[in-house]
């Protein structure tokens, strides 16, 4: 007890370590994963894909609601062994769901020995306090995603790389699964900038033939984790192979497009902070120094990775996630040492915003449960028409814990370079799970299309085909998850002889019944969302 006291007086050490810094990691990377449905978008369809696969035993070829889904395969399997193994325990969904946790987590493992290699071990823990305090990560972090793998790779591969001077074995075996793993996750394009970044490695290895070695074993172990998948899907389902190639290729084929760059470029002041002005100051402070491997390995894979989403992407948060690894290593040694005065207003600006912004989120609980404040009642109410909240003792324990932990860190927290940056992140994580404890269940009353899914399934009868016209991929993942229902395209060969038809569109033209006796038998909406009307049709 005398022990726990003293602990508690004295503040977390810093810069944190250990069990600490695991801690602090683990809690990052925990908090949002569990106590909401599969969100429309991305969430709702990665998780119906592994569903699918979990559900049929069908681990060679991906698909969404019986349709095949042309991405690889390694994120779908990782969803389906985690909700496997963890089904038991937690909805399937949350379960599968446990895999963003595991590759987020190892992402995060790979910065941190990734640091430590280019910088040293008093500036490791930097590195991933950074990448997680990135305000661009952490809703994507938290969904069913397999660009983390991705994440993940790229977090690891500049360690290996900057290794293979010092242990050119161990650093080729790594280097060659973050290739292998960043293709069987996320696909060719991704892949390229860490081949691509390959002859500047071996030019600043200190001794070359070595390092040419332990790079042709990485490739050479590479190239054998990848070929069995599409080589046994080329033999098994040739037609599946030639579609996903060709999928896979199309963005490389298309015109470079330098505005592409410029808008990722653009996104990445409020998608990368604080790594983005950080990386900026350290690049300044170092300019004498950029051709050194800590300098110019992960600004290489930064110009790459710019390179490539400009040719292969179009702007969006989900491909710009693989510029947050460069960044957050090139910011590094940035976050230390700042000036005094920088450091200063750096800690204050996130003691102060996060317990604010934490006080907001417990008056938003307040107005949901007892209705006061008046106003923050009824402004929610009118942004979530319908929805009715409940008292959950075990979240209000959990907030309250995280709200007076986050009040003893900005308490007792020493003078250290890493104080700034530690408020950073671990406010952002202690806000974070504010929200999923305090106000999950207003946020995700009007991202799921669960109450859709079963009103559909109470109209239809017992066995009826059903064919669909509009339906995004998250919508029919929804259905497939929530309801077993895999409808049919209408104009599909299977689709023309169904006597059901469900139709989606936010005007009354795309709602439209085809030619042919259709009577409405449904119609309905996502709570809070009446422009997308589902209208349920029977031949």
């Amino acid at each position: 007890m005398t022990d726990l006291l003293a602990m508690l007086r004295r503040g977390l050490r810093l810069p944190p370590s250990g069990w600490v810094l695991a801690g602090i990691l683990a809690f990052y990377v925990l908090a949002g994963l569990f106590g909401h449905d599969p969100w429309k978008g991305e969430d709702a369809i990665h998780i119906g894909v592994a569903w699918h696969m979990l559900h049929t035993g069908d681990w060679l070829t991906p698909e969404l609601a019986g349709r095949a889904f042309h991405e690889p395969p390694l994120y779908y399997w990782s969803a389906a062994i985690s909700g496997h193994l963890f089904g038991w325990l937690l909805p399937a969904h949350e379960a599968m769901r446990l895999a963003s946790g595991f590759w987020v987590m190892l992402a995060l493992v790979g910065i941190y020995y990734t640091g430590r290699e280019l910088y040293g071990q008093d500036s490791a823990a930097a590195s991933p306090l950074l990448l997680a305090g990135c305000l661009g990560l952490i809703l994507h972090a938290h969904d069913a995603q397999p660009m983390l793998i991705a994440l993940a790779a790229y977090s690891g591969a500049i360690g290996a790389l900057a290794a293979i001077g010092r242990r050119p074995r161990l650093a080729g075996l790594f280097y060659g699964l973050a290739v292998a793993g960043c293709f069987l996750g996320a696909g060719i394009a991704p892949t390229l900038p860490l081949l691509a970044i390959l002859p500047l490695a071996w030019q600043l290895a200190p001794e070359r033939q070595k390092a040419a070695l332990a790079l042709l074993i990485g490739l050479a172990i590479a190239v054998l984790l990848v070929i069995p998948w599409p080589l046994t899907l080329l033999l098994q389902e040739p037609a599946r192979f030639h579609a996903w190639l060709a999928m896979e290729l199309r963005p490389l084929l298309t015109p470079f497009s330098f505005p592409g760059g410029g808008r990722f470029l653009a996104m990445l002041p409020s998608f990368a902070f604080p790594a983005l002005p950080l990386a900026l100051w350290a690049l300044w402070q170092r300019r004498q120094q950029l051709a050194a491997p800590a300098q110019s390995l992960p600004l290489a894979l930064l110009l790459l990775t710019l390179l490539m989403l400009a040719l292969a992407y179009r702007p969006r948060e989900i491909p710009a996630l693989l510029l947050l690894p460069p960044l957050a290593l090139l910011a590094t040694p940035g976050a230390l040492l700042l000036r005094r005065g920088a450091a200063n207003a750096f800690d204050w600006f996130a003691m102060v915003t996060f317990s604010f912004f934490a006080a907001l989120v417990w008056l938003l609980w307040s107005a949901l449960i007892f209705g006061w404040p008046e106003h923050i009642a009824q402004r929610a109410a009118v942004l979530r028409p319908g929805f009715i909240s409940h008292f959950e003792p075990l979240s209000f324990v959990i907030a309250l814990a995280t709200t007076l932990c986050w009040i003893w860190l900005i308490s007792t927290a020493p003078r250290s370079p890493y104080r700034g940056l530690t408020h950073w992140t671990l406010g952002f994580t202690t806000l974070w799970l504010l929200l999923t404890a305090l106000a999950l269940p207003w946020f995700d009353y009007d991202k799921s299309y669960r109450p859709v899914a079963v009103a559909v399934a109470a109209a239809l009868p017992k066995n009826g085909c059903l064919a669909e016209r509009g339906l995004s991929d998250g919508q029919r993942a929804s259905l497939a998850y929530f309801t077993q229902i895999e409808p049919a395209a209408h104009d599909s060969a299977a689709g023309k002889t169904c006597d059901w038809l469900l139709l989606v569109g936010d005007t009354p033209t795309k709602r439209k019944p085809p030619a042919g006796d259709w009577q409405p038998v449904w119609e309905g909406f996502r709570p809070g969302d009446k422009r997308e009307k589902f209208v349920l049709l029977r031949r």
